[in-house]
This record gives C-alpha cells, sequence and structure tokens, in this order.
C-alpha cells in the first residue's frame, strides 16, 4: 500500500468541507488535483470513501471511520511538527536535567523559575540524583543537562563542564558555642567536636576530606544527611558543628545558628555539564543560559549584600567583593550549647 501524506491531508480537507472545491481553496491546490489525490488515496485502500453527486458529497461509512481516525493522526503529526519547531526556536517544548537534591530544593528552583518567566512554554523538569548517578544520566543521554558540585575539577573525555558559582564551606553553629566568637575557624579547631555535614550525593563531604587532608587532619566519622534541613536539626540540638556550603545558591542556614568561614578557604564548585561533541537542543541551549546567568546574578547580589553589611557607606561594584558570612542573619536567640565528647 503506498499512501502519502499529502493524499491523507486532502482527504480530509474534503471530509470536512464536503466539497471539493473549498477543499482545494483551503489548500491551494486545484480541484482536479484534489479529485486526483481523493481517486489515488481509494486505490491505494480499495474503498469507496466518498459519494459524490452534482450537488454534494457525502463520505461513505468507509470513509466516515477513516476519516474520524485519520483526522486525530494529523492533528497529532501536526502537534509533534510544531513542538519540535519550538524546541528548535528554543521556546517550547520539555528539557530534563539532572541535579543533587540539595541544589535542586535551592537553586536550581531558582533556576526553574527565571525559565518559566523566560520561556512560559518551555517546560524544565528535574531528576533528583546522587552526584555519580547525575554524570551518568548526562553521559548516557537520558538528560539535556546537569548540575553537579565538585571539590576538585571535573576530569571527563564525554562530559563538557560550565563553572557557574564557587561556593565556601563554613562551619555552622549555635551563637552561644565557642568556635562561634571568632571571625573564621581553623580546620584544626574542629577536631575536638563532633561533626555533620551532608553525604556524598552533595558532593561536600569530598570537599570536606579533601580540606582535611590539604590541612594535615586525620579522616575521621562524620555524621551524613542527604538535606541540609537534617544537618542543621543536628546542630541545633547540640549534636555536632555543622559542615556547609553557606552563600546564596545554598540553603540558608536560619535565624538559630550562625556560620563562620572555613580557614583556610575550602570551596565546592558548582557546574553545569552536557555531553561532550554534541550540542544542546536550542531549547536546552535556552534553559542552560538561564540557569548560567542565575549563577551570576546570584553571586552578584550576595556580594553587594556582604558589602552593604559589613560597611553602608560604602559603594562599590559588585565584582571587588567575595560572598562572606556577613550576608548571613546572627541568630537574636541562643540555641542548645554543644559540649566537648
Amino acid at each position: 500500500m503506498n499512501v502519502s501524506l499529502q493524499q491523507l491531508k486532502v482527504f480530509v480537507a474534503v471530509a470536512r468541507e464536503r466539497s471539493f472545491t473549498r477543499a482545494a481553496r483551503e489548500l491551494d491546490l486545484t480541484q482536479s488535483a484534489v479529485s486526483r489525490c481523493v481517486r489515488e488515496l481509494e486505490d491505494a485502500v480499495d474503498l469507496k470513501l466518498f459519494d459524490r453527486t452534482t450537488r454534494q458529497v457525502q463520505l461513505t461509512h468507509a470513509g466516515a471511520s477513516l476519516e474520524r481516525r485519520i483526522g486525530r493522526l494529523l492533528d497529532e503529526i501536526d502537534l509533534t511538527l510544531r513542538e519540535e519547531r519550538g524546541a528548535y526556536e528554543g521556546h517550547r517544548g520539555v528539557v530534563a536535567l539532572a541535579s543533587n537534591p540539595v541544589l535542586s530544593s535551592s537553586w536550581v528552583a531558582q533556576g526553574l523559575a527565571r525559565c518559566a518567566s523566560a520561556f512560559p512554554e518551555l517546560l524544565v523538569t528535574v531528576e533528583d540524583q546522587a552526584q555519580s548517578g547525575v554524570l551518568a544520566s548526562v553521559e548516557h543521554g537520558e538528560v539535556d543537562f546537569g548540575v553537579v558540585s565538585l571539590a576538585e575539577p571535573l576530569v571527563s573525555d564525554q562530559l563538557h563542564a560550565q563553572v557557574v558559582f564557587t561556593t565556601p564551606l563554613h562551619a555552622v553553629m549555635p551563637p552561644t558555642h565557642p568556635l562561634a566568637r571568632h571571625a573564621s575557624v581553623a580546620w584544626d579547631a574542629l577536631h575536638d567536636w563532633a561533626l555533620v555535614t551532608l553525604n556524598a550525593d552533595a558532593g561536600v563531604r569530598a570537599a570536606l576530606d579533601r580540606a582535611f587532608s590539604a590541612n594535615g587532619l586525620k579522616r575521621r566519622p562524620v555524621q551524613e544527611f542527604g538535606h541540609v534541613a537534617a544537618v542543621l536539626r543536628m546542630v541545633e540540638l547540640g549534636l555536632g558543628v555543622g559542615v556547609l556550603p553557606v552563600d546564596s545558591h545554598w540553603p540558608a542556614v536560619g535565624e538559630s545558628l550562625v556560620s563562620r568561614p572555613l580557614a583556610p578557604e575550602a570551596t565546592l564548585t558548582t557546574l553545569l555539564v552536557h555531553r561532550r561533541n554534541r550540542s544542546l537542543r536550542p531549547n536546552a541551549a535556552a534553559a542552560w543560559a538561564q540557569f548560567a546567568e542565575q549563577g551570576g546574578a546570584l553571586s552578584s547580589s550576595s556580594s553587594v549584600e556582604a558589602n552593604r553589611e559589613a560597611n553602608p557607606e560604602a559603594n562599590t561594584s559588585p565584582a571587588s567583593h567575595t560572598v562572606s558570612d556577613s550576608s548571613w542573619p546572627v541568630a537574636a536567640r541562643s540555641g542548645a550549647a554543644l559540649h566537648e565528647p
């Protein structure tokens, strides 16, 4: 059976208009071309589709049944083609990204809102995964791109990465804790305290291990959780000092706790990643650009706010400052005090 898409479109137009003349006008064809398409279709399917008289055109039973089914299929084809065209233009369709759950609840959510505002007809879906799962999903083409936070540069022949922001690690504690009296906390000062941090899903534990090694400290047991809220609750209850990335991209530490930058500085770098040697689809590239701009926008606003709190009289550019602990409110009330083990 040799049936063309053009023949089906002509058939549906004649069935809808009940007229070869009106169908020809709609499709910008001659009436003889329309008649020929219908005749060829009837020959191909071996069915009579229309009863023709000098005054009207009526569908046969077979024609009516075929028109209902073919009409739906043509609508679906048309919708698919329009969606793909929209994806090519970068304003429609579906884009899939993978992210660790902690970033999904903070910076990624802000990026989604930015995409929704810029491209109302573009749907960006998020898959929460561990770091290794995000990288694997990107490598296998299961998602358009991913978001990861790493302590070390990404080395991969399969992936292209773009740094969007870098976040310092802070010690987090109640304001009554002894370490809270200092502007920063040395790594060796953590030796006498139980520690609480995020697990490998967010990349923080790797940064913590690297910092211990770089500062000549022994690896030690650390309580690990999958969400910042769990870490903060443990710290509030006096069960340890938290070690978390602290800036505007990550969940805030809350008003009952304070944070102090760890010294020497240790950082966690957040990157956008996609498959190397394979261009992003235009709609995915548009979403990628929104997330990249979101990272820069938040970094600039955090820097300005930090500078204003430290020096309200200053009038300097955002680029001249880095995020500091002053961008986080100091708690007005005390939490539970920690005790040495």
